[in-house]
């Protein structure tokens, strides 16, 4: 790798048409190894041929494995619930992330590829990353680990907590780079500062774990810090990456990211908010495809203007699991989404929950065109039917709905 380039290699600025052969071929592979090799997604593939796979929608067609649900589908079924494709001897590491979700990790160079965002945050050989990312449970500590030592870093395992004690670490070590969540960052810098602690060694940051503020970037960039962000989980490794060029994430090379509406498994539109879909491009022991992470997101359009050609997308924008309940009763973005399907007239929808005179009222706002009074009858009896809970129906032209994502909005006060 060139230390002089921006690109951690010549992957990042390759033609659209390159990368999507490359990809898909790559995912086919992946996607026969998972069958062959996994109990668990040998059933979800089991009607699924891998060399028919040619483009998004027939990856459209692979059912959802939701985040929300895995804990559920390995308790009591082996330490994994056969979603393994090795055997235990195989791996490296097991981790456990909340939920709890069990994963294990392989002794692969940058195995989670959390190099290429750190290259990305200015990191190159030869200097020391103070890392504090935890490294017990989860495997965050070691994402950034394999991470530097990909890049020729040395890394300084601290961890969270002990403050002061790091910062003796920092006065000494001076090192360069830091990688963990941006509120500890700023308590190290603060404590430092309190304390007439030399924390000027910092100058370059990579930020995860929690959203990282506007104010709080430019906090750090007045303190001499170079900070920029990534998104990544324990299941999948980097998904998406800030570049210089701050504007939007760009998607790891290593997976292909869908925006769906919550609640199903549809791709929405180019621009529009949504839940967002990873499947690792991988053939190894945790194959993780079509993995619902909960988290909304949304596709950008065009390409990033640091010459990265990888897709982008806008980043972390909240939760997609909109379940609430109503008089009592739970109501899922998956019904709104069957009502949805009934009426394809209806281009996006969204149930929004109010609360007047101390009772719960629902109204269905859904976008078409014209107002057909016959059709708002029809989803009204409709709505009832599917929810089993009375509702308004209201119909508004094209546009009119936020783009947010929600397609369950709970606006009822308590006070």
């Amino acid at each position: 790798m060139a230390t002089d380039s921006p690109y951690m290699d010549d992957r990042e600025t390759r033609s659209r048409e390159e990368r999507a052969q490359q990809q898909w071929a790559t995912l086919r592979a992946a996607l026969a190894h998972a069958k062959a090799n996994s109990v668990y997604w040998g059933k979800v593939l089991e009607e699924v041929d891998p060399q028919a796979v040619q483009g998004p929608s027939d990856l459209a067609r692979v059912p959802l494995t939701r985040k929300s649900e895995v804990p559920g589908k390995q308790a009591g079924n082996g330490p994994f619930g056969g979603m393994e494709a090795a055997s235990m001897g195989q791996l490296a590491r097991v981790f456990q992330s909340p939920g709890p979700i069990y994963e294990g990790g392989e002794d692969k160079p940058d195995y989670w590829r959390f190099g290429r965002a750190m290259w990305a945050s200015g990191m190159r050989p030869g200097h020391l990353v103070h890392n504090t990312f935890s490294y017990h449970l989860t495997p965050a500590g070691m994402m950034v680990d394999s991470g530097a030592r990909a890049i020729g870093c040395a890394v300084f395992p601290g961890g969270v907590g002990n403050t002061e004690i790091q910062l003796d670490a920092i006065e000494q070590l001076k090192p360069a780079y830091y990688g963990g969540t941006p509120s500890f960052l700023k308590i190290l810098l603060d404590k430092g500062e309190e304390l007439g602690r030399d924390t000027r060694s910092f100058t370059h940051a990579l930020m995860g774990g929690e959203p990282f503020s506007n104010s709080l970037r430019q906090e750090l960039a007045e303190r001499g810090v170079r900070a920029l962000q990534c998104f990544g989980t324990a299941e999948l490794g980097l998904v998406a990456y800030e570049s210089e060029a701050m504007e939007g994430l760009i998607t790891d090379e290593d997976v292909l990211v869908e925006v769906v509406r919550p609640g199903s498994g549809e791709p929405v539109p180019e621009g529009e908010v949504g839940e967002m879909v990873v499947t690792v491009l991988r053939e190894g022991a945790f194959p993780v495809i079509r993995f619902a992470t909960g988290d909304l997101t949304a596709i950008m359009p065009g390409v990033s203007p640091c010459g990265r050609t990888a897709p982008r997308i806008r980043g972390w924008m909240g939760r997609a699991d909109q379940r609430t309940k109503v008089k009592g009763m739970f109501v899922a973005p998956e019904q709104i989404n069957q009502l949805m399907q009934r009426y394809p007239e209806i281009r996006r929808a969204r149930l929004v929950v109010t609360r007047e005179n101390e009772q719960d009222r629902m109204t269905l706002m859904a976008e078409c065109e014209g107002t057909d009074s016959a059709l708002a009858e029809k989803l009204t009896e409709s709505l009832q039917g599917v929810t089993k809970l009375r509702g308004q129906v209201k119909l508004v032209a094209p546009g009119e709905l936020p783009n947010d994502g929600k397609v369950i909005a709970d606006e009822r006060s308590f006070d």
